[in-house]
């Protein structure tokens, strides 16, 4: 490649960003995803006054593990900012990280945002945005976005089927001609899933685990079914015995995962169940041809796809990329702002 055809990446400071409840990505223009990082800042606090001590993965680590002068912050919650100000913070430092030479301009940036938030919650994504340094601030449904990424033709005249499980939310929608025909937003996600794995291990084994410990659970041995053989695979794990206040291991296996989080599978199931209910006859057809595509952090669970295609009977696949793809569908827009105007929104 050479230097002239690297040109318009290097100037251009357009960002995308998926500004998500556990990870935050941003695309560049020209680049792609160039960063993704956890969605949490770490503070220290010294006489009531907040200083920035880390911001993403290293804050990450102080999850749960913080001395009394220091505040390790997730700021998004279900899908939309729940700290104004630690945010705006952490937009920041990501834009700042993706540019570590100085700009010739503020950038313009898209962010996606769940099918349903509030128009409150729309305004304090922008304002943030704009407040970290933005020329311009742009939001487009998160489901149009993971649809875009994982490549599926919603500017035809067909019904196509999304299904987006992030950390907070888990967005179903039925798009047609470039454009939401029908979507539902549920607050269940990745973080309802480490939710049910800690009250699970409290409940059954009467012992204690961080949300790291139950996260790590989730993505080694998670599974949405029951195992074949009734035990699956298994691992060692280590928390507070909740009897004795002890620190304690004890080994937990793939079928007592599948049992621990079978309420928020089944909810994201009926969400399914309950968006092909509403779809009209026409897209309904198009949909049984098509299949359903799931995204998002969430799609990666174990046999999460049977279990939908044994609930609802259709074909269900995972995107390629389906970690990243509402980032790089909120970059496609940027890439693609003249055909996909309609979808983007400067100005509620």
């Amino acid at each position: 490649m050479s230097i002239f055809d690297k040109m318009p990446g290097l100037f251009s400071s357009d960002m995308a960003i998926d500004l998500g409840t556990a990870n935050t990505l941003v695309y560049v223009k020209g680049r792609g995803v160039i960063l993704s990082e956890p969605s949490v800042v770490a503070y220290h606090v010294k006489d009531g006054v907040k200083k920035v001590l880390a911001v993403g993965e290293d804050a990450k680590l102080m999850l749960g593990r913080t001395p009394g002068s220091i505040e390790a912050i997730r700021p998004m919650r279900d899908g939309v900012i729940a700290d104004f100000d630690t945010a705006e913070e952490m937009i920041k430092h990501f834009i700042r990280k993706v540019h570590k030479r100085s700009t010739f301009s503020k950038p313009k940036i898209i962010v996606c945002v769940p099918h349903g938030a509030t128009p409150v919650e729309k305004r304090a994504i922008r304002q943030s945005v704009l407040s970290a340094g933005a020329r311009r601030a742009g939001l487009i449904a998160e489901p149009i976005a993971a649809a875009i990424g994982a490549g599926m033709p919603i500017t035809d005249p067909t019904g196509s089927m999304v299904v987006d499980i992030g950390g907070g939310t888990t967005e179903v929608a039925v798009l047609s001609l470039g454009d939401i025909v029908y979507a539902r937003s549920v607050r269940v996600g990745g973080d309802r899933m480490d939710e049910a794995i800690i009250n699970y291990l409290r409940r059954q084994q009467n012992l204690l685990v961080g949300e790291s410990t139950a996260e790590r659970i989730k993505t080694s041995i998670g599974t949405a079914r029951m195992p074949d053989d009734g035990r699956g695979a298994s691992m060692q794990i280590r928390g507070r015995d909740l009897l004795n206040g002890v620190p304690k291991e004890t080994e937990i296996s793939q079928a007592q995962v599948a049992e621990a989080l079978a309420e928020p599978v089944q909810q994201i199931c009926e969400a399914v169940m309950t968006a092909l209910e509403a779809t009209p006859p026409d897209l309904a057809a198009d949909i049984v041809d098509r299949g359903v595509m799931l995204t998002g952090g969430g799609a990666l669970l174990g046999d999460l796809d049977l279990a939908l295609r044994e609930q609802t009977g259709l074909a269900v696949s995972i995107a390629d990329e389906s970690l990243n793809c509402v980032a790089l569908g909120t970059g496609k827009a940027l890439e693609y702002e003249k055909q996909l105007r309609h979808a983007i929104d400067y100005d509620s």
